[in-house]
């Protein structure tokens, strides 16, 4: 008896260690570090700071660093400051990066008005992930998501390529301001927005 149990014990420990190391393994690597300081209704409401991917996809998160990318097709500058979340749903996500029209309709990348998926290998496995948002194969603009819960669905349909490193409770403020119709209850905007080094 106290020999299964010796034995099952060190069978746990190094599936344990196992599982420990598999978990260091997937970890995603930062290539970048980026922020957003928000407001929600002329109010400071903090920064997100979020780490992309840019070794798995390095072409969608290349188009997400456009701080300083000049003037795109459409006449406006490339870059996410003063634009908002135009859409966002409790326990879902908050979707942002329209900022040509403002209203979700609009966007445009540094590739031009639309670039391909580049690949699916990263997963929407938790909160705080962010990703492409598009209108079907290949449409990725500028408009991206963040996710508040893990959104497995959405696996080879959005392309996945960052993570929120700090702020979570800044993503969940805004959060509080969505609907089910993903109409927001305020004005949430991205006051300013840059890269951090890592």
């Amino acid at each position: 008896m106290a020999r299964s149990v010796k034995l099952l014990l060190w069978s746990l420990l190094l599936l344990g260690t196992l599982s420990a190391i598999q978990a260091k393994k997937s970890k995603e690597k930062i290539t970048n570090k980026v922020y957003f300081d928000v407001e929600i209704n002329g109010k400071e409401a903090g920064r997100i700071v979020m780490g992309l991917f840019g070794k798995t996809v390095p072409k969608t998160a290349g188009t997400f660093l456009v701080w300083e990318k000049g003037v795109g097709k459409k006449g406006k500058a490339l870059h996410y400051k003063g634009s908002s979340f135009h859409r966002i749903i409790p326990s879902f996500m908050l979707q942002g990066g329209d900022f040509t029209d403002g209203n979700g309709m609009g966007g445009e990348s540094i590739y031009g008005e639309k670039f391909a998926d580049e690949n699916f290998k990263l997963k929407h496995t938790g909160p705080g992930y962010l990703s492409m948002a598009n209108a079907g194969e290949d449409t990725n603009g500028s408009q991206f998501f963040i996710t508040t819960v893990t959104t497995s669905w959405l696996d080879g349909r959005h392309v996945v390529f960052g993570k929120v490193v700090t702020g979570m409770d800044v993503v969940y403020k805004i959060e509080a301001e969505g609907s089910q119709s993903g109409t927001p209850k305020s004005k949430v905007v991205i006051v300013d927005s840059g890269e951090l080094p890592l």
